[in-house]
């Protein structure tokens, strides 16, 4: 069990287990247990669950307030209110905490391989990020306007109106 703190100070205990996986796919059609697998009832061509979790951050939280709603219906707070309290950095621990949760799960289940899915995928989360704000971080904002854009003009052409008519 993986636990992470909302920006309302509530700590909730992700626990994946048979009971929880059953509800995420009762509440949202979506089945924990096949990874690999479309989410929900999505087309063959649509990437698989776990990618889906690491780039969707819609469905990613929804799928831990699924695991946590037994919690949050004890504490009665509802799904907006869950919502609500998950900042930027809420949705970073909720998403550690849940990698770790689903990391433990599969290799206690004897699926090495998903654990190993699983850690993958939040290290190329993170080295993609890396990437990205490398990338950004040497971008010449100034030279790539100027290249799409062109150089300001000063000089425009001279209007119909003070054209001479012959």
């Amino acid at each position: 069990m993986k636990t992470f703190r909302d920006s309302a100070g509530r700590t909730w205990t992700i626990a994946l287990t048979i009971d929880a996986a059953k509800r995420v796919k009762s509440l949202l059609d979506v089945n924990l247990l096949e990874l690999d697998l479309p989410a929900g009832k999505a087309g063959a061509g649509d990437p698989p669950l776990l990618t889906r979790l690491g780039t969707d951050v819609i469905l990613l939280c929804d799928v831990i307030f699924a695991l946590v709603k037994p919690q949050a219906d004890a504490a009665g707070v509802s799904d907006q209110e869950f919502a609500a309290a998950l900042g930027g950095d809420v949705v970073l621990a909720a998403q550690t905490a849940f990698y770790e949760e689903l990391v433990d799960f599969f290799r206690k289940l004897g699926r090495g391989d998903l654990a190993k899915a699983v850690d993958a995928q939040r290290r190329m989360i993170d080295l993609a990020v890396a990437r990205i704000e490398t990338r950004l971080d040497k971008l010449d904002l100034e030279a790539a306007v100027e290249s799409t854009l062109g150089e300001p003009s000063t000089s425009s052409p001279p209007s119909s109106e003070s054209t001479p008519a012959r």
